[in-house]
């Protein structure tokens, strides 16, 4: 059984301080591999220089969004190139990161949790702090703060939702405490009506599983949240990483329709079978 390739909207450039590849080389890869919509979604500025060593400038943020304007006009009847951003939830930044939303025509805006105060938990230089937290307790505040992220409003997509997972760590049972928490975060999900990504990028990494776990696709597809694709690449060859894996996942996690996004607005296009002949 074979899926028809749906949109990969999480990926990024060189402007993000950790990424390679220019949006033209993003795009031929995407053409390479099939693909028919992608979405670029670099890491958007934060106020006040906040965690400035990984996500772009201010100042290049008009660059980036010519660049995006541009491949999409020279790749014309080639593929569909959507306008996106990676977006931070980080308590006190919200009103900042509003306005700037405000300045450009999105497609649409990933919304993510890359800290839990002033711990960059997914940094690989700040991993030796996960020997002095409770792994438990940390898994419950981070799916608290993802649920705040759904529940802004701000953000179409909410991009990897167990991050936290991404070295390892793990509770080393589902207690109820967690479970709790990863449920109110799909309800936060499904009453904001925002996306749910599922992203291949866990496969790349120590964990290596997508995120989220199969278990929250599952509970998310039964609950009415909508699902999108993102690889999260950060170089040209990563586009639309283990996408078919994904979505054999989907179909078995009960998923029969995938998020689209045009101008803020989302259409569910449904999950179709290919001939494999």
């Amino acid at each position: 059984m074979r899926y028809c390739p749906v949109p990969d909207y999480h990926m990024h450039t060189p402007r993000c301080n950790h990424a390679i590849g220019s949006v033209v080389e993003y795009v031929q890869a995407a053409i390479d591999v099939g693909l028919k919509e992608i979405g670029i979604s670099d890491h958007s500025p934060m106020p006040g220089g906040f965690d400035a060593a990984w996500r772009m400038d201010l100042q290049a943020l008009p660059g980036y969004v010519t660049e995006v304007l541009q491949a999409r006009e020279r790749f014309q009847g080639q593929i569909e190139i959507k306008l996106g951003l990676e977006a931070d939830f980080h308590p006190g930044t919200e009103n900042a990161v509003r306005s700037m939303l405000a300045v450009h025509d999105w497609d649409y805006v990933i919304g993510s949790v890359h800290y839990l105060g002033d711990w960059g938990f997914d940094n690989p230089d700040e991993l030796a702090k996960w020997d002095d937290v409770n792994v438990e307790t940390a898994y419950v505040q981070y799916y608290e703060m993802v649920a705040r992220s759904a529940e802004l409003k701000m953000f179409d997509i909410i991009g990897h939702p167990d991050l936290i997972k991404k070295f390892g760590h793990r509770p080393q049972t589902l207690s109820s405490r967690v479970f709790a928490a990863e449920m109110a975060m799909l309800e936060a999900f499904r009453d904001a009506g925002v996306v749910m990504e599922v992203s291949s990028a866990g496969l790349r990494k120590p964990v290596n599983e997508v995120y989220p776990h199969a278990r929250l696709i599952a509970q998310a597809a039964e609950m009415g949240v909508p699902i999108s694709f993102g690889s999260d690449a950060h170089a040209p060859g990563e586009v639309g990483h283990a996408m078919q894996d994904c979505l054999l996942l989907f179909a078995g996690c009960g998923v029969k329709t995938i998020a689209s996004f045009r101008k803020r607005e989302m259409n569910l296009v449904a999950l179709e079978v290919a001939d494999a002949r």
